[in-house]
């Protein structure tokens, strides 16, 4: 693996806060450039209800903050959704991908920990890999779940995970 640049993982402030338009645009606009300027999937489709409430991580190069890579985790009544991961493709060699996976999770524990969310010692989270990805997620312990199906005409598959809350 390359040695990866100098970086930083921003948690997206909360609505309401300050900073947080200037760090979700810059989000937006790392998902716009993979999700849509290289994948092909419908601009419309890339900023949606789940937007405005979630969490979002952005991952950028210190010292020039230039924003590289992106995830959001939603959090629905029965368990967390990782959804919008993204890292330009410039910077994939680096294990960024990985990076904010592990980010979301760790998110997820805190969050799940205060909330006293989830069973004793597990939270569930849910993710729509795209088929060429899903051995990524499989990496992480995400299992599929049910048959394949279209989403924004792709073709994915619901992945699911039973995070542990020990540390």
């Amino acid at each position: 693996m390359a040695t990866p640049p100098a970086h930083e993982l921003v948690v997206v402030p909360a609505p309401g806060q300050p900073g947080r338009e200037e760090l979700l645009q810059k989000c937006y606009d790392v998902r716009i450039a993979v999700f849509h300027s290289e994948q092909g999937f419908p601009l419309d489709t890339e900023i949606d209800e789940y937007d405005e409430e979630a969490t979002h991580i952005l991952l950028r190069l210190v010292p020039s903050l230039e924003p590289v890579g992106t995830i959001r985790c939603v959090k629905l009544k029965e368990y967390y959704k990782l959804t919008r991961l993204a890292v330009l493709m410039d910077y994939r060699k680096y294990r960024f991908g990985r990076l904010l996976v592990e980010s979301l999770h760790d998110y997820v524990k805190s969050d799940a920990k205060a909330s006293s969310r989830g069973d004793a010692d597990s939270v569930k989270v849910v993710s729509h890999s795209q088929l060429p990805v899903k051995g990524f997620y499989g990496k992480f312990g995400y299992v599929p779940e049910g048959d394949e199906f279209d989403e924004d005409g792709a073709p994915h598959q619901k992945m699911v995970l039973r995070l542990s809350l020990s540390d």
